[in-house]
């Protein structure tokens, strides 16, 4: 109760004292306000646009090891492309194969994928789509959502009958007026039928692929539209998702590479021919660079609350200064010392957390400025990151003065 109470008179004291110098306190609350406006809009700014950026690149799945020609080349180092070309592609057997043997896998998929694609139905036409390739369990590995119809069948694909799911837009481009399931569409010259459509995803912020756009069939019908394989034609890829509980797919990536040396019949001393990209080196290359672009707008804005908290503390000198008779009286009447202290140390925090608050309010009419399709969102991390940096600050700015006020001789003070 004796703590309550004197949090409670501090904050009295505290509060009157802001009161009667209105001025003085909004002009000392700018510094703070334009100091966390600046440093949480900063760390606003860069999450959101990580987030949309990550969100960009959902199409490549989670927790996703794919079996390529070529790597990524994320890690840094010379990229030996002479050495990668010569690779042959991943094709089906070899996905037959991991299919059968892989243990350390939720789900395993080969899919393969071609862009620039006009679509026609009737006299309505959608271009500039793309098209996938998938084997049945693609709806294992990647999210798949479908809005109306229906997903492959095992038979469907296995005996590589024309039928194809459509996106959400190339579904209103070629089918505006009725329904499309049942439909056929003219892929390449040849029909097919349509058994469903996929839920609209949007647009994002990198204009990557977006399932929206895409027109899906089985992966054999595309190898006979395309011939994709070792000889020549286009290449497949091989996506093995692994469990949650395998920490950094540690077990799939050893499992994989042992099998596919395996397949490929290559010995102990030879090199491996494939890739295992994880599409997490994406997403740690993003946070990476979105991590140095924090820190850098992190370090300027401490600059503009740094010259926040000194006005900070040079107002609360004054305070003490104005109050030293007040401070006087309090004591002789047998006020403690660190009454005395946590009253100016109270005003401080306090002072700064206000100023912190409007300034977390600011961030937070930014959000609704329309920026397309960056959304920005003040998450609760921030907000707490915001309210405790002015806290800080206020503490800083306000201990000397409130040491000063607590080490007052009270004889000394109420003459002053």
């Amino acid at each position: 109760m004796k703590v309550v109470k004197l949090i409670l008179e501090s904050f009295r004291f505290a509060w009157n004292a802001l009161k009667v110098n209105k001025l003085r306190t909004i002009l000392s609350l700018a510094g703070v306000t334009i100091g966390i406006f600046a440093i949480i809009a900063v760390f606003t700014v860069v999450d959101s646009l990580e987030k949309s950026v990550k969100e960009s690149f959902n199409f490549l799945g989670s927790n996703v090891i794919n079996v390529e020609k070529w790597p990524y080349g994320l890690g840094g180092g010379e990229y030996t492309w002479w050495e990668y070309w010569r690779r042959p592609q991943p094709v089906y057997e070899e996905y037959e194969f991991l299919a059968e043997r892989v243990e350390e896998a939720v789900g395993l998929t080969i899919y393969a994928v071609r862009g620039g694609q006009t679509y026609k139905s009737g006299s309505n036409s959608s271009t500039g789509n793309f098209l996938l390739g998938v084997s049945h369990d693609y709806k294992d590995v990647f999210e798949f959502n479908v809005d109306a119809g229906r997903y492959f069948t095992p038979q469907e694909v296995l005996s590589a009958r024309n039928t194809v799911m459509i996106g959400h837009n190339v579904a209103n481009e070629l089918f505006p007026f009725g329904d499309p399931i049942g439909q056929d569409v003219k892929i390449r010259d040849h029909k097919f039928t349509v058994i469903g459509v996929m839920k609209k995803e949007g647009d994002n912020l990198l204009g990557a692929p977006s399932k929206d756009d895409a027109c899906f069939i089985p992966y054999k019908s595309f190898l006979k539209l395309y011939y994709s394989g070792r000889r020549r034609g286009i290449g497949s890829t091989i996506a093995v998702k692994g469990y949650d509980q395998d920490i950094g797919l540690v077990e799939l990536e050893s499992e994989l590479k042992g099998l596919m040396r395996r397949k490929r019949g290559l010995r102990p001393k030879q090199k491996d021919n494939f890739a295992l990209n994880r599409t997490e080196a994406i997403a740690n290359a993003i946070g990476g660079a979105f991590d140095v672009i924090s820190i850098v707008g992190g370090v300027i804005g401490m600059f503009s609350i740094l010259v926040g908290g000194f006005g900070i503390a040079n107002i609360m000198f004054v305070s003490v200064k104005e109050r030293t008779n007040l401070i006087g009286i309090q004591k002789s009447l047998g006020a403690k010392n660190y009454f005395v202290l946590f009253q100016f140390l109270f005003e401080s925090v306090f002072l700064c957390i206000i100023g912190g608050l409007v300034g977390l309010i600011m961030v937070y009419l930014i959000t609704f400025v329309p920026l397309g399709n960056l959304e920005l969102v003040l998450s609760f991390k921030n907000i707490v990151i915001g309210i405790g940096i002015s806290a800080l600050i206020g503490t800083f700015a306000g201990i000397i003065p409130a040491a000063l006020a607590a080490r007052l001789d009270p004889v000394i003070a109420i003459r002053s």
